[in-house]
């Protein structure tokens, strides 16, 4: 769509100039790709969009300045895919809509009653603009106030399958959003088969791949409340398998989640969510060509569109949003603007803070702030050696030293053990803190000087009493031995 929007800049440039404003633009999604059929209809309707923006929308820069703005002006033109459709947005933080003038020029140009006017809602009211010969200019200029606008451009996109929505607060600014269909858009995806069948899933939503062979996905994949969760980097994520979601065979039991030879995991971004959508097999990544389903399907959630294979198949593509709707996973929106600016209602002595949950190896809960945690590892039994009468291992260049968060020392069970260290790094060296088991990530409001100074203190952490671990302690507490060995990796 950089295509389109490339000429924008310097129409605003110009407007502005002519209009004595100052206005910024700003650009998000400027690779979203677009059939150039699609591209080429939108690009009219796009710059009647911005040149009404920058008359009507942005006021002048002593009107901004006495409403308490910035003198500058600013314009988002932002494009995503999403839901089986591309999205075109343009936003302005200017003046809005006056609702008030609308009533009247609607009521001066017999577009509708009084009573008819009483009747619509704020939403209603501010579409009346789309109707032919709407303007509320208050003066004729090249750019406005001839009648002729919004309904053209309404039109232009209507003819290429798409919607025009328009959203304003008054004194606030103005956000229009054009969404067309996936008709004939190039996306790029991921191919995978589930059950013998290809399914495409948009790259803009795939974070990473992950494969677990059958003894790791037995060991690395839990049940967290009957619903399987893999760790990833000591954070839990949830699991949806592709063949459960699409009703191609029944909920996995417990003991079936063990019996995989392979795993496939595709870790997927939903809204502020990530899961793992456990598939069949990875193909490869391709560019598609996106058709839109027919009617009767439209109402399934979990599919976007479908596409023509290079073979001649078709494939279906499936709709990352509607999965993790389906699968449960987005069960409730967070609204985070509140606290935009950092502050937070009511008590202030209260913030949000990350703990590593841990089994030091005697059964008790532990937790450690994850912000001193430099990273989690697993060393076989075979890499710890001895120095200066310590348990040690050779670590990323240097020779690391071993303590037991428990108090004791690291004893072998059997062949194939393995140590959970946790490593804390100060100074360019690095500690490792062997526990028995790396339990979860958890956020919980603390109190701002909890487990800030010296020492370990207790308290209530997921249902658990928990013991708060400061690692900077442990390794202090430890010095007199960790000096000898410190002196060894220097030799």
């Amino acid at each position: 769509i950089r295509n389109a929007w490339s000429k924008l800049p310097r129409v605003v440039r110009d407007l502005s100039n002519a209009f004595g404003k100052r206005v910024n633009v700003r650009m998000d999604g400027a690779d979203t790709e677009l059939d150039k059929t699609i591209l080429e209809a939108i690009k009219d309707p796009l710059t009647h969009i911005v040149r009404n923006a920058v008359d009507h929308g942005i006021e002048s820069p002593q009107e901004r300045v006495d409403a308490g703005k910035p003198a500058e002006g600013t314009l988002w033109l932002r494009a995503f895919h999403e839901g089986g459709q591309v999205n075109v947005e343009i936003r302005d933080d200017g003046g809005g809509i006056n609702l008030e003038r609308v009533k009247q020029k609607a009521l001066s140009n017999a577009m509708a009653t009084p009573e008819q006017l009483a009747a619509m809602n704020d939403r209603e009211l501010t579409n009346l603009i789309l109707l032919p010969g709407f303007s509320t200019a208050q003066k004729v200029t090249n750019v406005s106030g001839r009648g002729v606008g919004m309904d053209v451009v309404k039109t232009n996109v209507e003819k290429i399958g798409g919607t025009l929505e328009i959203q304003s607060v008054f004194g606030r600014g103005t956000t229009l959003r054009i969404k067309i269909p996936l008709t004939l858009a190039i996306v790029p995806a991921l191919v995978v088969t589930c059950e013998g069948d290809r399914y495409a899933i948009p790259q803009v939503s795939l974070l990473e791949l992950v494969r677990l062979d059958g003894g790791r996905a037995r060991r690395e994949i839990e049940l967290v409340h009957n619903v399987p969760a893999y760790r990833l980097r000591g954070r839990l994520l949830p699991l949806l398998y592709l063949d459960e979601e699409l009703g191609l065979r029944a909920k996995r039991t417990a003991r079936e989640h063990g019996e995989e030879e392979s795993v496939n995991i595709v870790v997927l971004q939903a809204e502020d969510r990530q899961f793992g959508l456990v598939v069949n097999q990875i193909n490869d990544t391709q560019e598609i060509v996106v058709k839109p389903l027919s009617q009767q399907l439209k109402g399934i959630s979990t599919y976007a569109g479908a596409t023509i294979m290079g073979d001649g198949s078709v494939s279906l593509i499936l709709d990352v949003n509607g999965l993790a709707a389906h699968g449960h996973v987005l069960t409730e929106q967070h609204d985070y603007s509140q606290h935009a600016d950092g502050s937070l209602s009511g008590d202030t002595h209260f913030k949000q803070t990350t703990w590593l949950l841990v089994d030091p190896g005697d059964g008790s809960h532990a937790a450690i702030r994850l912000a001193s945690v430099e990273r989690l590892e697993e060393f076989s039994g075979e890499q710890v050696e001895m120095a200066a009468g310590r348990q040690v291992v050779q670590y990323r260049g240097q020779i690391m030293p071993l303590i037991a968060l428990n108090g004791g020392g690291y004893y072998p069970e059997g062949e194939g053990d393995v140590l959970q260290v946790v490593v804390y790094a100060k100074d360019d060296q690095c500690v490792g803190i062997i526990v028995g088991r790396i339990l979860d990530v958890v956020d919980e409001s603390n109190m701002l000087d909890d487990c800030a100074h010296r020492g370990s203190k207790t308290r209530v952490i997921s249902g658990r009493v928990t013991t708060l671990i400061n690692l900077e302690d442990v390794v202090l507490n430890s010095m007199h031995i960790l000096s000898d060995i410190f002196t060894v990796s220097c030799a």
